[in-house]
């Protein structure tokens, strides 16, 4: 198996499996993964993550391992990466990740520990929880041109009203609009619909110079004078409802709950939301690829970038948007999707 590092464009069959067989061939050992690894990880060259030099020399134990031959640093090629302090083979490891990418829909916990005979439903859920954090990519493009933005309220029992939370949990969408295509999409949970929350999630999320298309809610209003150009739409002022002014968002928040329901069942707890949300961007924004092996390849290739995350701190995870300002209070809209 060749890798060509050069390519612009990893090329099926090359540089990631294609096909099932392909997948049981190429990654039959321990050995056969850790190279795979090494590969994406330093595939300009090794380069120490102490000192930063490139001089090495292998070390007697371990997969891939190396020490610098500059600071004496002895590292793995799993050491900082999502796979770091795993006691379960890699080869599982690579089942599981192709077993999410391959899977349209997702899998949950549940399914991934019965295709891989986990012994632990706890170790499946926290794979899964591993992998869903590496398919975030640290300082990706933001989204540009016609960007819709609205909120919608997930999870929890009935009785939200307006833009109150009441249990639920809010969750701001940013949509591309590509003419009655919906273009890349960006998600983030928020704490209230205040304009210093929505202003965090518009200025790390959306271009400068974009155009924004919200609804009347006041807390957008301010975005014009962040280098925006503002459109707001009102529904108070027109007979068409919110999703037909603002289709991309709302077809976007419809699928997304239609997928944490029929994958998930619904049991997403608030305090995980951010991990889900994580996959079904990744997965939204990669839903025209013609390979589930790409997808493969680059959830490797983010994970070998992605620092460990121990079991333990998932718990009560919560990852706002960045603020500008001090919070405000939430204020209480007409609808909502």
């Amino acid at each position: 198996m060749v890798v060509d590092v050069e390519l612009a464009r990893p090329v099926a069959g090359v540089d990631y499996p294609s096909t099932w067989s392909q997948f049981v061939a190429w990654f039959a050992t321990e050995e056969a993964c850790a190279d795979y690894l090494d590969r994406l990880r330093w595939r300009d060259g090794f380069v120490c993550p102490g000192c930063g030099s490139d001089r090495w020399w292998p070390a007697s134990r371990g997969l891939a391992a190396r020490v610098c031959a500059e600071c004496s640093k002895r590292t793995t090629v799993t050491a900082g990466t999502v796979f770091a302090g795993t006691r379960k083979p890699l080869t599982d490891w690579f089942a599981a990740a192709w077993y999410v990418c391959s899977t349209k829909g997702g899998v949950s916990a549940l399914g991934l520990q019965r295709v891989l005979g986990l012994s632990s439903y706890e170790t499946a859920w926290s794979w899964l929880h591993k992998l869903r954090h590496a398919m975030v990519v640290p300082g990706r493009d933001l989204l540009t041109g016609d960007v819709e933005v609205d909120e919608t309220f997930v999870g929890g029992p009935d009785g939200a009203q307006g833009r109150r939370l009441g249990k639920k949990a809010l969750v701001v969408i940013g949509a591309e609009v590509r003419g009655t295509a919906t273009g890349r999409i960006r998600l983030a949970r928020i704490p209230d619909a205040s304009h210093v929350w929505l202003e965090g999630f518009i200025t790390t999320s959306i271009e400068p110079a974009s155009t924004l298309l919200t609804d009347g809610w006041p807390a957008y209003l301010a975005m014009a004078d962040k280098g925006y150009i503002h459109k707001p739409v009102s529904v108070r002022a027109t007979t068409e409802t919110a999703s037909d002014l603002l289709p991309h968002v709302h077809r976007t928040a419809s699928l997304l709950k239609r997928w944490l329901l029929g994958t998930h069942q619904g049991a997403v707890e608030p305090e995980y939301l951010d991990f889900y949300l994580d996959e079904f961007t990744f997965r939204f924004n990669r839903r025209r690829s013609r390979s589930r092996g790409m997808l493969f390849y680059r959830l490797l290739e983010q994970a070998v970038r992605t620092q460990p995350h121990p079991t333990d701190s998932f718990a009560g995870r919560t990852r706002p948007v960045q603020m500008t300002s001090a919070p405000g209070t939430a204020r209480t809209g007409k609808h909502k999707m």
